[in-house]
């Protein structure tokens, strides 16, 4: 089989997208699933833009063991020598460097010649080289770049030293035929061409960023550059999960190419990145969307029960959607709840936290019927990023509530720190952002809230209410996210809250 390189940017180009933001820890802990995933290269930022950014990459670098830790860089030195220490400690490293070549990016952004985008082009990714072995050069707006003059760049830059050509479709505006006859006319023009991986990194301004990625490598790439799910500047990349599944599924087309991703572990990943941005998945997302593999047509129905193959052109298994449930109820035991949360993706949570989880789970249960993994995805996900030292933490002790349409609302809260209790009250317009009020009294810290979502977990009237909340703290200006579940919407909104103030103590 033919190998196509995986390079994966979610933990850069993804989380530049509004809302995407990651803190460290939280950049730490999907990278360490992409390394499960089987990404061949991961980027892990652009170190040269924030002192948060360049702390990201340094600690995924330390974190991974197996791929390629890649650091973005533009065609400058003080760009290329943060990438260069950002990646210290990484295992296997590359300076991802980049210059954009089209006229229009030449004469408007940068303001410089053909001839001088090519100076730099040699000087910098020689200094780049010089900084570490595995060095990818980009050339930014290359499907609105001169032919002739592409090549030039693509055989300029393999010269001083790339080992990997990216050929960028950073507007999204190429069409599947023309990205594969540009990759084309690449392999076949450019006289060096055969000491570099041609790389593709195709985004979705019109629809197109999964098709052109796939264009290309039938026309000879053997690199793409892709996000789970799509995530990314504008409208986004080319969604990893799409490429590989495609790849997969239509061997008859695009020939006897594989990847090295573990497909099963791509609902997962999917799941992970949604749980740690709060951004939900599509229900009509292509391959890990809810609706993936549901059929309500009674005709699909019918053919799904005769032969699942007549509407389902890859299992939902391969992807890692388990049709199987394990209902787990009031009755169940630690034993059987510990085993189910390894079944679901977490098989390496420390004993004390299974134990905080298993009460919280035991609580839910009473009040509800039965609990599936949607729920215990919630529960995991509710404490993640939070520290658990109880003299570091805010945990909610009680609260009262009162409100209607003809009066203001009132919030009692006591929260517990240090074994200390201190209680508060406060007046808003409704419930929540009374509690809120209060709170911000109890732990003298003042916020902004930036974004605050309620959405059930389940669809029955019972349902685990899930609470996501995004706050910005005054005093640093940093932004924190917090998730709350309970079955009581005010009691998870003011998780929620706490979980976020949690991590600006953590």
């Amino acid at each position: 089989m033919d190998k196509v390189t995986i390079f994966d940017t979610t933990l850069r180009d993804g989380e530049q997208a509004p809302g995407y933001s990651m803190n460290a820890d939280e950049k730490v802990r999907m990278a360490l699933q992409l390394e499960a995933l089987g990404v061949d290269v991961m980027e892990a930022g652009f170190a040269v833009a924030s002192p948060g950014d360049f702390a990201g990459v340094e600690a995924i670098s330390a974190a991974v063991t197996r791929p390629v830790v890649a650091c973005l860089a533009r065609a400058l030195p003080k760009d290329i020598d943060a990438a260069a220490s950002a990646l210290r400690r990484a295992r296997r490293a590359r300076i991802h460097t980049f210059i954009a070549t089209s006229d229009l990016h030449l004469k408007c952004k940068l303001r410089i010649s053909r001839a001088d985008c090519l100076s730099r082009v040699k000087a910098m990714v020689a200094y780049a080289r010089s900084k570490c072995p595995d060095v990818e050069f980009s050339a930014e707006d290359a499907s609105r770049t001169d032919m002739d003059f592409l090549c030039k760049v693509m055989e300029t830059a393999i010269a001083a030293g790339a080992t990997t050509v990216n050929v960028p479709d950073t507007v999204g505006y190429s069409t599947p035929e023309e990205f594969g006859a540009m990759i084309a006319e690449l392999v076949g023009r450019v006289p060096n061409i055969g000491d570099a991986t041609i790389s593709t990194h195709c985004h979705d301004d019109l629809g197109l960023a999964v098709a052109n990625t796939l264009a290309g490598i039938r026309a000879g790439a053997r690199q793409a550059e892709c996000t789970i799910g799509g995530i990314g500047e504008r409208a986004g990349n080319a969604a990893l999960e799409e490429v590989v599944m495609g790849l997969r599924t239509r061997h008859d087309h695009y020939g006897d190419i594989a990847t090295g991703i573990r497909t099963d572990e791509i609902a997962h990943t999917a799941a992970m990145l949604a749980n740690i941005t709060g951004i939900k998945i599509a229900p009509n997302k292509a391959i890990v969307g809810a609706n993936a593999f549901a059929h309500e047509s009674g005709i699909h129905q019918h053919g799904v029960l005769a032969n699942a193959r007549t509407y389902e052109i890859m299992t939902p298994e391969s992807v890692g959607v388990k049709k199987t449930e394990l209902v787990l109820g009031r009755h169940s035991g630690r034993h059987a709840f510990a085993e189910r949360l390894a079944q679901i993706g977490y098989p390496s949570l420390a004993e004390e936290r299974i134990d905080a989880l298993f009460a919280e789970f035991k609580a839910l249960a009473d009040s509800k019927k039965t609990i599936d993994e949607r729920d215990l995805v919630a529960l995991v996900e509710a404490g993640y990023g939070v520290k658990t030292d109880p003299d570091k933490v805010w945990k909610l002790d009680s609260f009262v509530v009162n409100s209607g349409d003809h009066m203001s609302a009132t919030a009692q809260v006591t929260l517990v720190r240090g074994g200390k209790k201190r209680q508060e009250a406060a007046l808003g317009t409704g419930p929540v952002y009374a509690a809120f009020a209060a709170i911000e009294r109890v732990v003298r810290r003042k916020f902004t809230l930036e974004d605050y979502q309620i959405r059930a977990v389940t669809e029955r009237r019972d349902a685990l209410g899930e609470v996501l909340v995004k706050i910005t703290d005054k005093k640093t200006g940093g932004v924190f996210r917090g998730r709350g579940v309970s079955t009581d919407i005010i009691k998870g909104s003011i998780l929620a809250l706490l979980g976020a103030l949690n991590k600006i103590e953590a």
